[in-house]
């Protein structure tokens, strides 16, 4: 009876200083990377976004992808961008300094239609939609969805098709119920993340290593908040539950783009994700010896494919209408 005792004080004790860590984990990830932005109030919650560049300039948006930040573009893209573009870098709902919304359970259109209402709310008009891995199945909804003020799309390594298998880092996100989630959330997710920050950067970047600020100047740290946790659960899951219904709806797209893939990614395989797209109508490139993470380790390749492909979208529009 002892024995039993002591075990669940230890456990208890085991789980208390892994509250206590998690606290204290998103209490650093909030000081060394502050939000850089504002926020804007929408029904059902806030899009945090960064806006740099001439409002006169052609419209650029950035959505990140499945456990990201807008930290993922500032990184090393968003200023090159503003040079000749005006650049809207956001978080997509629950995400970095995003609060969460409900509706995006629902799947990858309803989360769509949130950052179409921030974009109307803004006064955004025809943009073209650079989305980045899930960010990309996101750029495509709106495609769908909003052809009529959609100018065009650079995908970068997008999701766009169901996956056979998710992918290792993340597998933690398939945890189905709710209770259980918020459990870990609260106390192993943060601590463990931490922990295995190497390994875990090695399976997103690979075959390219990680850079060494990635936590602090790309963000990574404010994934390992508990908030941050729960909305890419959510995310994983609905968009998992979603993307078959979208891939079927390709073929009726009508707004242009293009996709920029990495043929060493390994977290979305080329072959079943970008390539595919080339019989909708996009464009398609493809970077050597690159992995997933290229907004970080190759934003000069990103931003000239996102410049061309932007230029010929808003080409390919005027042609349309005539203008």
């Amino acid at each position: 009876m002892m024995t039993l005792l002591w075990t669940v004080l230890i456990v208890l004790a085991l789980l208390g200083a892994a509250y206590l860590w998690t606290q204290a984990i998103t209490r650093e990830a909030e000081t060394v990377v502050p939000m850089p932005g504002t926020r804007l109030d929408l029904p059902g919650g806030s899009i945090h976004y960064v806006e740099v560049g001439s409002r006169d300039a052609p419209t650029l948006v950035l959505i990140h992808g499945l456990s990201g930040t807008l930290q993922h573009f500032t990184y090393a893209m968003v200023e090159d961008l503003a040079r000749d573009h005006h650049v809207i870098a956001l978080d997509r709902p629950g995400c970095g300094y995003s609060t969460p919304f409900d509706v995006t359970a629902k799947g990858l259109s309803a989360q769509a239609e949130v950052i179409g209402l921030f974009l109307d709310r803004l006064e955004v008009q025809n943009p073209v939609l650079v989305g980045h891995s899930l960010g990309g199945a996101l750029a495509l909804a709106m495609a769908l969805e909003r052809p009529d003020k959609t100018a065009g799309m650079a995908l970068l390594c997008p999701l766009t098709h169901p996956v056979d298998a998710i992918a290792e880092v993340f597998k933690p996100l398939t945890i189905s119920s709710p209770r259980l989630r918020n459990f870990v959330a609260q106390t192993l997710y943060g601590p463990f993340g931490k922990l295995l920050r190497g390994r875990n950067l090695r399976l997103v970047f690979a075959p390219e290593p990680a850079t060494d600020d990635f936590m602090t100047r790309g963000g990574g740290l404010l994934a390992l908040r508990p908030s941050a946790f729960l909305s890419s659960c959510v995310d994983l899951q609905a968009s998992a539950g979603s993307i078959e219904a979208q891939a079927a709806r390709y073929g009726t797209l009508t707004v242009p783009g293009a996709v920029l893939n990495a043929a060493g990614d390994e977290v979305l395989d080329p072959v079943t994700q970008g390539r595919p797209m080339r019989q909708f109508g996009l464009g398609y490139e493809e970077l050597d010896n690159r992995g997933h993470m290229i907004p970080i380790t190759a934003p000069a390749n990103c931003a000239d494919f996102i410049r061309r492909t932007a230029a010929r979208c808003r080409a390919e529009g005027g042609m349309r209408t005539g203008t």
